[in-house]
């Protein structure tokens, strides 16, 4: 590769992950009113995962969590600030770089078949609950007292199991939508 052609493409690789950092804070406000609100956080983490792969999209979503640590407003409610990353909900945050690495593990696999993304997805979906719930019971006994796994599961992964496997079958399409549309 030319000189020319690597500057051109670390600059489209710029582009992308700055493009995908601000879809991930879109993602994050966008909440649908429920009993327990959701947001399409999952979907934003399973698509950049899907159309970046996983080095740029860690990269994307480390650009997203330090400009929430540094106080944008980018997490969900409009929110920003070490305090976040901190608090309850912090681990699911910082599980999603987890999330990604598995994503990225997953492209090792031969081909790019759908069912390879798919699996990669949900395991990454897996990997964010398990991270986010662990902090969560840790915050959330340093705050409130101890709280057994079954009353953290009911609170912060079975509500959300449905729609976020919902998330992921469209960030699934839309990925491959992508695909077809831009080359990366």
């Amino acid at each position: 590769m030319t000189t020319a052609a690597a500057a051109k493409s670390k600059t489209y690789d710029m582009a992308y992950i700055a493009v995908f950092a601000v879809l991930m804070a879109i993602c994050s406000w966008i909440s649908i009113p429920t009993a327990i609100p959701f947001t399409m956080q999952t979907f934003g983490l399973c698509l950049t995962g899907g159309v970046l792969g996983g080095k740029r999209g860690t990269v994307a979503l480390l650009v997203y969590i330090l400009m929430g640590a540094v106080g944008v407003p980018v997490f969900a409610g409009f929110s920003g600030g070490a305090g976040v990353l901190f608090g309850t909900t912090g681990g699911y945050i910082i599980g999603y770089i987890f999330s990604m690495m598995v994503m990225w593990a997953m492209e090792k696999i031969p081909g790019k078949k759908v069912w390879v993304l798919a699996v990669s997805m949900v395991l990454a979906l897996a990997v964010c609950y398990l991270f986010g719930t662990a902090w969560f019971m840790v915050v959330y006994a340093r705050k409130s007292g101890a709280i057994g796994l079954g009353a953290a599961l009911g609170m912060c992964v079975i509500p959300y199991l449905i729609p976020d496997l919902l998330k992921i079958g469209l960030a699934l399409v839309v990925t491959k939508r992508l695909e077809k549309a831009i080359r990366l």
